[in-house]
């Protein structure tokens, strides 16, 4: 495919990957009949942008698929055999109850019967439900499914399926790993929207229907996005994501009122700061009529925020959520925040942060505020415990925060396939309101009556060929709105899916890619950060190993190493009391050192290299075998990989095999350092005699 793109600082005409919307012609004959059957005669009843692209993508897909594009048609008199729409006619052909069951984003695909005749529903509450059910269907064709018998009825599982981009009006992406933004350069908006139009296609085949364009770290430059000068720009943007029913989001600086505004504070109860946020909502709306409003990090790593004026969160966060109620607009407000505490006292834990903030603020933030709270209490490590946050606040719309990009997981260079990890997070029960209370329950709107909750995944993207740098890091942006979509569905599901429509039907491939995407968190694990106490990365760009090198591990804050033991007590009745957040059962789990799970265990506790695990290993001899065995997993993917030579295109072998060559040396380094290190804390050799460097 021929598509235009941006690269370096102009905008040419090139090429690049289809991800998962491949459409790669059936070569079953007899197959691609029976589909053709169904498929023939496209009906569209109904008219609006977001259902002319699901009537334009279900052409494209079917004729890529089929060798044939559909006859198009507005007129049920012409023998359909795929009715797309979303509007009343379609609602004499189901069950009243299954219409009333259907969200506002539900649909519905069934083979109808009719005077003898039968064709293929694909029946949206909305228009937007109407294209979620032509991506479900085209989903099915690639997957080589059945069509006949068909009643799928879906709805989303969180209401707000959201993308957040770390992307600056330069170009540049901060914890970016696949080249420059999409959105920007040199301070404008790309002229080209090509490119966007793609992206918002594989957002919304995935389920995503919300995104932030912008960084929450907001310099004075991105303020200007929320003014004339660049509104019309955003608004172009939205346009283009609206037709897939991605409403646009922006962060916003606190002190824009400063900033950009000439007031000379940015108090949040100060009358004239209250009016000019007022003015700009009006504005963007003016522009934008369904912007869905702004996401905010505030008071954290040198963000301004409401605690400079003596201020809390609920009152900033409010009166930002003024500014937009008329217009229908939510306030996302992150829960990253940690700049009150001083990281030269030895007793100050980070991962209370949020918790300690936030609590005591439960029922003070208005309906249309959103908290962002990250998946764990301390930053997107390999291994940590899900926030205790997370139903603590029963009276507070909340929100999952995930990063699909690799910050601190090998940064789109090492495979790393998170869906795993993040199944864990979601299947996790809090307690929060008895048995049951997960968190993909809580966020889904299930256990407190919370008007908005969903999800947010920091995004991958960049504008490399590959759109995430490593091809195979395309999984985690799949996965991720697969999840939000739908998080009951299981690793395995996803890996499969994922790769069926990415690689094709061939059982070699499919067995292997499918096994190295499920085995590789672990294994990212085994050679990093041993047993949950995570940090161990070089200071400022956090790929590669520096046990005591991160920026804020003042006297070894984040593992306290000695020659006697390791780990971080936080326990209540020894440690700084994290323990204590939890709600029972957890918090006594966690507490007590016989009942910790093991992969946590120097999260939760100090102990001496000598402690015994559940498995039987020592502390010690865990983290020289895990660091040995990570090494030689990476090994086995790179002789697995190589297996699969001739039925992977030789583009994508090429580059898949190179990362997993980047990945081994990567690996080895772990090993070498972690390994030597605490042999020489410990002063504990290795009991298999192994080389320690």
């Amino acid at each position: 495919m021929d598509f235009r793109r941006v690269e370096g600082d102009r905008e040419t005409i090139g090429d690049y990957d289809p991800c998962w919307l491949r459409y790669e012609r059936i070569e079953d004959e007899a197959l691609a009949e029976q589909y053709r059957k169904w498929c023939g005669n496209l009906t569209v009843l109904g008219s609006s942008p977001i259902l002319e692209s699901a009537r334009d993508e279900l052409t494209a897909g079917i004729s890529s698929l089929l060798g044939v594009a559909p006859a198009l048609s507005r007129d049920l008199r012409d023998f359909p055999s795929l009715v797309l729409t979303a509007s009343a006619e379609g609602r004499g052909w189901v069950d009243r109850r299954v219409w009333e069951g259907l969200d506002e984003e539900g649909y519905l695909l069934k083979t109808v019967e009719r005077g003898g005749d039968a064709f293929l529903l694909l029946l949206g509450k909305t228009d937007r439900g109407a294209l979620y059910g032509a991506f479900h269907l085209l989903r099915l064709m690639q997957t080589r499914r059945p069509l006949h018998s068909l009643e799928i009825v879906e709805n989303p599982g969180n209401r707000l399926r959201m993308i957040n981009h770390w992307d600056n009006l330069d170009g540049s992406v901060e914890r970016g790993y696949a080249g420059k933004s999409l959105f920007f350069r040199k301070g404008r908006i790309v002229r080209r929207l090509d490119r966007i139009r793609d992206y918002a296609r594989l957002l919304a085949s995935a389920g995503i229907n919300a995104i932030s364009i912008n960084n929450v770290n907001v310099g004075p430059d991105e303020c200007r996005l929320i003014t004339g000068s660049l509104l019309p720009d955003v608004a172009r943007l939205a346009d283009v994501f609206r037709a897939y029913g991605i409403r646009m989001f922006l962060s916003v600086n606190f002190a824009s009122p400063m900033w950009i505004g000439g007031l000379s504070t940015a108090d949040p109860l100060d009358p004239e700061v209250r009016r000019w946020w007022r003015e700009r909502a009006e504005e963007i709306y003016r522009h934008i009529p369904d912007f869905g409003g702004f996401v905010v990090k505030a008071d954290s790593e040198h963000q301004p925020g409401p605690l400079t004026y003596n201020r809390d969160h609920a009152e900033g966060a409010n009166m930002l959520a003024e500014a937009l109620r008329p217009h229908g607009g939510l306030v996302v407000w992150r829960c990253f925040v940690y700049n009150f505490q001083d990281w030269r006292d030895r007793s100050t834990d980070r991962a209370r942060a949020a918790y300690d903030h936030f609590k005591p603020l439960d029922g003070r933030f208005v309906d249309n505020v959103v908290l962002q709270v990250k998946n764990g209490p301390m930053d997107f490590q390999v291994r940590e415990p899900v926030s205790p946050l997370f139903g603590a606040m029963e009276r507070t719309n909340q929100m999952l925060e995930l990063q699909i990009t690799q910050e601190y997981t090998g940064q789109q260079k090492d495979l790393c396939f998170l869906v795993p990890q993040w199944k864990e997070v979601l299947d996790f029960d809090t307690h929060a309101a008895g048995k049951g209370s997960t968190v993909k329950a809580i966020v889904g709107g299930k256990v407190f009556p919370c008007r908005h909750s969903g999800m947010a995944g920091v995004s991958n993207v960049g504008d490399d060929r590959n759109w995430t740098g490593h091809t195979l890091a395309q999984a985690n942006l799949y996965g991720f709105g697969r999840l939000a979509w739908n998080p009951d569905l299981s690793a395995e599901e996803i890996a499969e899916e994922w790769v069926r429509l990415t690689f094709g039907h061939d059982s070699r491939v499919v067995e292997t890619l499918r096994d190295m995407l499920l085995e590789s968190w672990r294994v990212y694990e085994l050679y990093t950060a041993p047993l949950g106490v995570g940090w161990m990365v070089k200071p400022g760009h956090h790929y590669g190993p520096d046990v005591d090198g991160y920026e804020y591990s003042y006297w070894g804050t984040y593992h306290y190493a000695d020659h006697r033991g390791i780990g971080v007590d936080r326990t209540m009745k020894t440690g700084t009391g994290f323990t204590g957040q939890y709600f029972s059962p957890n918090r006594e789990r966690f507490e007590s050192l016989e009942t910790c799970p093991d992969e946590l265990l120097l999260f939760f506790h100090h102990v001496p290299y000598t402690h015994r695990l559940k498995s039987g290993e020592t502390v010690i001899q865990h983290i020289y075998n895990t660091h040995f065995e990570g090494v030689e997993r990476v090994e086995d993917f790179i002789r697995r990989w190589t297996r699969l030579k001739g039925k992977i295109d030789a583009e994508r072998y090429e580059h898949v095999l190179s990362k997993l060559r980047e990945q081994l040396e990567n690996a080895r380094e772990w090993r070498d350092v972690i390994n030597a290190y605490f042999f020489r804390k410990s002063g504990i050799p290795d009991e298999k005699g192994r080389k320690i460097y």
